[in-house]
Order: C-alpha cells, then sequence, then structure tokens
C-alpha cells in the first residue's frame, strides 16, 4: 500500500490561467458546476459564460465535456473559479500556434482598420493584417476613409483634433478572409497574418492543377492580367500564362499596348506547358493564319508594291511588304548604275516602290527589284 502511495503522483496546483477540462455536473444560469479531478469542484459563473449564450447554456448537459480556464485556483473557501469565456480565448491562441506550425490556412473576418492595416478576428482571437499583405481590399480606399473619419473626427472636436486608432465604417468591414500566420506571440497578445500568403498558395495549387490539365496546342480562354516589355501575362482560371512579344502578333508592332489591354478578355494558343518549372507559354498569333501561308492569294509576280526598307547589307537590302513578309532587293536589282554598297542607293526606313520577281512561301522568300521599276518609270 505504501509503495502504491508513492507511486501515485500529486496534483499539481491550479494557476490562474491554466486551461482545464472537466465533466459537467450542474448547469443552470447561475452557474457550471465542473469536476475537474481536483479535490474541490470547478466553478463557472455566470459572468464567465457569455460566449454560450442562452441557447448554447441549454444544450449543456450533465455529463458533457467542458474546458475552462483558471480564473482562481483552489482557496480555503473551496471552489476553483473557471471560465469558459477566457478559455475560448486560450483555444484560439493554441489554434493559431498550429496553424503556424502546420503551415495551413485560417478563416478570419474584418472588425476594422487602422493605417498600418485590417484588424481581424480569427478562431476567437483579434489579429492583424498589415496593408503589404492584404491583396482583396484597395489600400487607396482604406487612406480615402481614414482621412475622411479623421477630418470628421476632427471638426466634431474643434481646436483639439482627434487621431482616431482605428476606422469601423468601411464597405470592407465583416468580410470574410482566408489567411496565412506569419506570428503569434500570446505573451504580448499579438498575432500578425497575410492575405497575400494565402492567395499566392492557392494560386500556386490552383497552376499546378490547371498545368496537369492543359495539352500543347489547344485553345484556352483567359483575361490579360499584365503588360510587360516583354510579354502579356494571361489569367486561364487560377493560372497565368505569358505570352511573349514574339508570339503577340505576325505583324510588327512598337508597343503592347497596339494589341492587348488589362482585363480585356481573349483566346490564347497553348504554346507550351513547363510542369516540372510551372510555365505556361502563350501564343495569340497561332490562331490566326501566317501571312506566308497566303500570300499567293494576296501577291503575283510582276505586282507592284509599296515596301520600307529595314536592312542594308553587303548583297543588298531588305524591304517589308506587309506585317511579317520581307523580300530581298539583291544588288543586282537595287540600280542599273555601277555602286560601291547598296548603302549608296537606300537607306533603312525608305520607303520604295518594287516589282515582285518570285514569291517562294514554303521558303519564306520574296524577290524584289528597284532597278525595274526605276527602268520602267524613265
Amino acid at each position: 500500500m505504501g509503495q502504491l502511495l508513492d507511486s501515485i503522483e500529486p496534483l499539481k496546483p491550479l494557476r490562474r490561467g491554466d486551461v482545464v477540462e472537466g465533466v459537467v455536473m450542474r448547469s443552470d444560469p447561475d452557474g457550471i458546476l465542473v469536476n475537474i479531478g481536483h479535490k474541490a469542484e470547478g466553478i463557472v459563473p455566470p459572468g464567465e459564460m457569455r460566449s454560450l449564450g442562452s441557447e448554447g447554456l441549454k444544450e449543456i448537459n450533465v455529463g458533457d465535456e467542458i474546458v475552462a480556464s483558471v480564473v482562481r485556483g483552489e482557496t480555503a473557501e473551496g471552489a476553483v473559479i473557471l471560465s469558459v469565456d477566457r478559455a475560448l480565448g486560450e483555444q484560439g491562441w493554441r489554434a493559431l500556434e498550429k496553424a503556424l506550425e502546420a503551415d495551413e490556412q485560417v478563416k478570419g473576418k474584418i472588425l476594422g482598420f487602422n493605417r498600418g492595416g485590417a484588424i481581424v478576428e480569427t478562431e476567437g482571437v483579434q489579429g492583424f493584417v498589415p496593408m503589404s499583405q492584404l491583396v482583396s481590399v484597395s489600400r487607396d480606399s482604406v487612406r480615402e476613409a481614414m482621412a475622411a473619419h479623421e477630418a470628421g473626427e476632427s471638426e466634431g472636436e474643434g481646436s483639439e483634433p482627434s487621431q482616431p486608432e482605428q476606422l469601423e465604417t468601411h464597405s470592407d468591414i465583416g468580410k470574410d478572409l482566408n489567411l496565412k500566420v506569419l506570428e503569434v506571440n500570446r505573451g504580448r497578445n499579438r498575432a500578425i497574418l497575410s492575405e497575400r500568403q494565402a492567395v499566392q498558395e492557392q494560386r500556386e495549387e490552383k497552376k499546378a492543377l490547371l498545368i496537369k490539365e492543359l495539352s500543347v496546342g489547344e485553345v484556352r480562354h483567359g483575361r490579360v492580367t499584365g503588360l510587360s516589355n516583354f510579354g502579356a501575362f494571361v489569367d486561364l482560371g487560377g493560372a497565368d500564362g505569358l505570352i511573349h512579344i514574339s508570339e503577340l502578333s505576325w505583324n510588327t508592332i512598337s508597343s503592347l499596348e497596339e494589341v492587348l489591354a488589362v482585363g480585356q478578355e481573349i483566346d490564347v494558343y497553348v504554346l507550351r506547358v513547363d510542369e516540372e518549372n510551372r510555365k505556361i507559354g502563350l501564343s495569340l498569333k497561332r490562331l490566326q493564319q501566317e501571312p506566308w501561308e497566303t500570300i499567293n492569294e494576296r501577291y503575283q509576280v510582276g505586282d507592284l508594291v509599296e515596301a520600307t526598307v529595314t536592312k542594308v547589307t553587303d548583297f543588298g537590302a531588305f524591304a517589308r511588304v506587309e506585317g511579317s513578309v520581307e523580300g530581298l532587293i539583291h544588288i543586282s536589282e537595287l540600280t542599273p548604275r555601277i555602286i560601291n554598297h547598296p548603302r549608296d542607293v537606300v537607306r533603312e526606313g525608305d520607303q520604295v516602290k518594287l516589282r515582285i520577281l518570285r514569291i517562294e512561301p514554303e521558303r519564306r522568300r520574296m524577290g524584289l527589284s528597284l532597278k525595274q521599276v526605276e527602268e520602267e518609270e524613265a
């Protein structure tokens, strides 16, 4: 018996802030009596169970398990004072810590704004989303609302303008957000979250699924999300693909804005799918016929055409007839005169009238003559 008694560890005294589990022994509007496994029972007074509400209290029955936080430990008077309301907060902090460790997302609701960002409620805890980590809320609209609110407060205070810490009237108040936990510090009552990381994670997941579904050669519908000096980004429904500037048009373009605009909806040709690097190559011009494929429908040998000189070489000059269709004016077809270099006759950018000598669609070649035109006009 002595050995048995020695093997039993003594119960640790309960301290303020401890979270305990117990079994309900009695439940009524005057409080909840809980068996917490100590010499004395725990009591949840009415003021510490407001979160349950009248309906929630009716659902608690004798024998139910309950989680509560210790408000006051055992005293000479006996009962331990517990709080269901404070335990909810503790559970929330534990849930946030778990989400941080597991790299999981949580749900949050916007309660208000300040100049730094959004105050949100998540898992029963008030957290903060810095403005740089917000995606679905316009920074400018928040700043404008803050400025208007502060101006109104200043006018109301007369000579002592106030600086409100939080804006609680905005169209996004009450909005639900998906969030990633960046930092949890229970001691400082601090929880920092990010909508941007949650959205990025969701997009990466959607992109991985979309890449598996895509096939080279298929046509997809999308929306232009951005323009850069090297191409256009198109959202295909959760993942962006890139139309390189060389795949925008068969014709030469000076700027992307000539062809596309942000927000424009377009059909695109899937050119490449790189599953390993999660990159999608798209094309706009592949949905149109290449000019060389139908060249004979528009031009015939012997036709006179207006063209622009694009390049001058030792053996002649290249001239653009239309879009991507260029032909060669051989040095022998530049002029009947003897010259040292083709540059003695034409320069890049010159507009000239030429005679078509040859058309070779399969080789993407066209022979042109400036000499014949000059001789005919002479």
